[in-house]
């Protein structure tokens, strides 16, 4: 690509992020997230044994109090972080390649192959996807190794996005560019990878977005109910104490251990959304337009 077409690429993202506000508000939270994740804790001391008085109120030394312990709440969501997001991207990554490979196969081979294929995606769709996932979770005894994780998550949340892809194949494998590809001797391969897959990356980069709001739920709700093992720092194990010993339904000073956690994920939930639209006007040429 030429230094003068990247410029101008990059002319377009920031004519997009500055004419949308929840655009750029979505690039910038997600951008802090990350930031906070990656150097946050080489900055930020976390001490698991309380050296302030508990239950003290935001403050500047304090940002979000201190919890039952005395412990600083801030350190503990910046130390957290890290895991969440991490989580969330491998999970997404492999739900999302599992998902393209067999909604582009099922689509384009047609035939007997997308209906052994779709009969397993029917199947998996059936099976309720969070208690599937506890159940796996529980089989390996626990882990909090993000790639097995995010592979456990992979294995119950696929079959969604790929019937949706496997229906945007099935829209495109009869275009008259596509039927000119097979004309000129072109394999399958060749016309999935482009032909098809082109056309189809913005609905899968909206999905990856999406898919990481599901994967940062599992992963806090597997934490909220013990099925993985215990972290101080993780978010979901941190709305667990903050209810289960820190009295946080009934002790109003504990209520900021509990309101940090579930204010961070719903900011970066939010963030996330928000982002998948911009990133979905920067593929789409009609909605650029408008």
């Amino acid at each position: 690509m030429k230094v003068s077409e990247i410029l101008r690429e990059i002319k377009v993202l920031l004519r997009i992020y500055a004419s949308s506000k929840s655009s750029l508000f979505g690039l910038t939270v997600v951008i802090g997230y990350i930031i906070m994740a990656a150097i946050g804790p080489y900055f930020i001391r976390l001490d698991l044994i309380g050296l302030d008085k508990p239950y003290q109120l935001p403050s500047l030394k304090h940002p979000f109090g201190t919890d039952y312990l005395g412990r600083d709440i801030f350190a503990q969501i910046v130390h957290g972080a890290r895991d969440v997001l991490l989580l969330a991207f491998i999970a997404s990554l492999i739900t999302v390649a599992i998902s393209v490979s067999l909604g582009t196969i099922a689509g384009i081979k047609g035939g007997k192959v997308d209906s052994c294929l779709m009969f397993i995606t029917d199947m998996m769709l059936t099976i309720p996807g969070f208690p599937l996932l506890i159940v796996v979770t529980s089989l390996i005894k626990g882990t909090s190794n993000p790639l097995i994780l995010g592979l456990i998550y992979a294995m119950v949340s696929w079959a969604s996005p790929a019937r949706a892809i496997r229906s945007q194949v099935l829209s495109l494998k009869r275009r008259d560019f596509v039927e000119a590809s097979r004309c000129m001797g072109f394999s399958t391969l060749y016309i999935i990878y482009f032909d098809i897959l082109p056309l189809i990356m913005p609905y899968v980069a909206v999905n990856l977005l999406l898919i990481m709001i599901g994967a940062i739920y599992s992963l806090v709700g597997l934490s909220l109910i013990g099925a993985i093992p215990w972290s101080e720092c993780n978010w979901g194990i941190m709305i667990n104490v903050a209810v289960n010993y820190a009295g946080a339904l009934s002790v109003p000073k504990a209520l900021p251990h509990l309101i940090a956690p579930l204010g961070m994920i719903i900011l970066l939930q939010v963030a996330l959304i928000m982002l998948s639209r911009s990133i979905e006007m920067i593929f789409n040429p009609r909605l650029r337009e408008r």
